[in-house]
């Protein structure tokens, strides 16, 4: 039997030459499509006829390799075929879906502070009071992250976002018939448990669906649709303000949730990681079926569990174990004090911009130019991620948030100013946010990956909820913007300072 090598191109095969020797057969080799050596046995002749004839290369040997190739893919874990392989068009398609969500997540936060003013005017209410009204679904989501990020690591991320966008329907459509302030804040509570269970379940699909080499990117680019919620929905709400009343805006947010729930069921299927979590009698089946859309190979076999995998599924169900209690702790306390002055930002800007003598409209307007800062900011630390360590990345936006924020307190009074200052601010302050969200998804395996982010943006967002709350008695109480803004702004400076020791203690970043 004949086998040859074409020697011009990468190695194809390895014909051992002590096999050739004992062995009757002839073995050809193709060192150049101008020449063919023949061995046999120990002897090695030029056939002159290979100098005018082309030798098709074969070599038993690759076959061999290629059947056991084949037979080790048949039996490698499905999430290292995810991290090694070049990502699809499906994958791609699929963070684009949590993209789009979390611009709805965005654009149902922020609903309250466009509908903030006529709310205020048609129902007379203070400062003091308009700002516990802005805080209820942020109580919401906190509450709602801790709960729901849990069952998404039980009954999957999937299940857990189609009925986060069920409850967010329903809590919008229901706010928009509040007939008093009471009921207003009931509602906003029950919108805020869907928005809270988003995040979390949407941070982990878009971590588990994504390669190695752009997981942070993805999460990052999943959590700048935040800011693109804030974007087109400040310039949907601006219009719809100009002809209906504040509760549009509330009806606007409602539709669109519905509008996601067929997207999701058909487009958006469960995350590789979780089945093999999970390991259910159809696990397999659902594994190669994402396989087959996402265009890799199939496997043949669930493959067994690792001892760390074991070791997690019996001590690792709570974050308080010995692994994990220290960066839970430490990251928590990281979100808490930035989101203060990220929500600072985001929920009084309409209010402090129409005190200032501006049309709803245009503040309204003001709030789209951070939220268009947001998006850039996201854009830029997403790149960066690709050449520089995320943790340092959001260390430093963290620090840049302290100063615009202080310079927001001390800005001209004029439209274009506070469009440029508002835009920088929220440039690094959504920034600072998407690389936490980053660093969490980095942070966590897969059995406690939504859990974790949700216990971490659910009790960090209680400094969410008391942003507007601290904010507004302190302008209750008499002090000027800009020493309301010196005080929120320091949220940030002891985030990045936490952070700095959390990169001296942590091992994996």
């Amino acid at each position: 039997m004949a086998a040859a090598v074409d020697a011009t191109s990468p190695v194809i095969g390895l014909i051992r030459l002590n096999s050739l020797v004992r062995s009757p057969a002839v073995a050809a080799i193709d060192l150049s499509p101008r020449l063919r050596i023949v061995m046999c046995h120990n002897k090695m002749d030029i056939a002159p006829q290979a100098l005018s004839q082309n030798v098709a290369p074969y070599n038993i040997y690759d076959q061999k390799r290629a059947s056991a190739n084949g037979w080790e893919r048949s039996r490698m874990d499905p999430r290292k075929i995810i991290d090694e392989e070049r990502m699809s068009g499906f994958q791609w398609s699929v963070v684009a879906i949590m993209v789009g969500l979390l611009a709805l997540d965005g654009f149902d936060v922020l609903s309250i502070s466009f509908a903030s003013p006529g709310i205020a005017a048609d129902w007379g209410i203070d400062r003091a009071e308009l700002g516990i009204v802005l805080s209820m679904e942020l109580v919401g989501m906190a509450i709602g992250s801790v709960l729901i990020g849990r069952i998404a690591d039980n009954v999957g991320r999937r299940a857990t976002i189609l009925g986060c966008l069920t409850i967010m329907a329903a809590g919008m459509f229901a706010a928009a018939t509040s007939p008093d302030i009471t009921m207003l804040c009931i509602w906003r509570v029950l919108t805020g448990l869907g928005l809270g269970g988003m995040l979390a379940a949407t941070n982990a699909a878009t971590a588990e669906v994504a390669n190695n080499r752009f997981r942070s990117l993805c999460v990052i680019l999943m959590a700048a649709g935040y800011p693109l919620g804030n974007i087109i929905g400040g310039s949907v709400a601006a219009a719809l303000l100009t002809a209906y009343d504040w509760r549009s805006v509330f009806i606007f947010g409602g539709v669109a949730s519905l509008l996601f729930i067929p997207i999701v069921w058909f487009y958006a299927p469960e995350s590789i990681a979780f089945h093999m979590h999970r390991r259910s009698a159809d696990s397999l089946d659902k594994i190669n079926a994402t396989l087959r859309r996402m265009g890799h190979p199939e496997i043949g076999e669930m493959p067994a569990e690792s001892s760390e995998e074991r070791a997690v599924r019996s001590d690792g169900k709570t974050l308080m174990a010995p692994a994990f209690r220290m960066q839970t702790i430490l990251l928590t306390l990281v979100y808490f004090m930035h989101i203060m002055t990220f929500y600072f930002i985001l929920k009084w800007i309409p209010k402090i911009v129409a005190d200032m003598g501006h049309e709803p409209s245009a503040a309204a307007g003001v709030l789209v130019s951070a939220s268009v800062g947001g998006l850039i900011g996201s854009g830029l630390l997403g790149l960066a991620t690709l050449r520089a360590n995320v943790f340092w990345l959001t260390i430093g936006a963290m620090l840049l948030s302290c100063g615009l924020v202080i310079g927001f307190g001390r800005s001209p009074t004029d439209i274009a100013s506070l469009s440029l200052i508002v835009a920088l601010a929220g440039c690094a302050t959504n920034a600072g946010i998407v690389g936490l969200y980053a660093i969490i998804a980095l942070a966590f395996p897969t059995s406690l990956r939504a859990t974790a982010t949700g216990a971490v943006i659910g009790f960090g967002r209680g400094g969410s909820a008391l942003a507007p709350v601290l904010a507004g008695f302190l302008f209750a109480a008499g002090y000027m913007l800009d020493t309301v803004a010196l005080t929120m702004a320091l949220g940030s400076m002891l985030a990045a300072f936490i952070l700095i020791y959390v990169r001296r203690i942590a091992r994996d970043f």
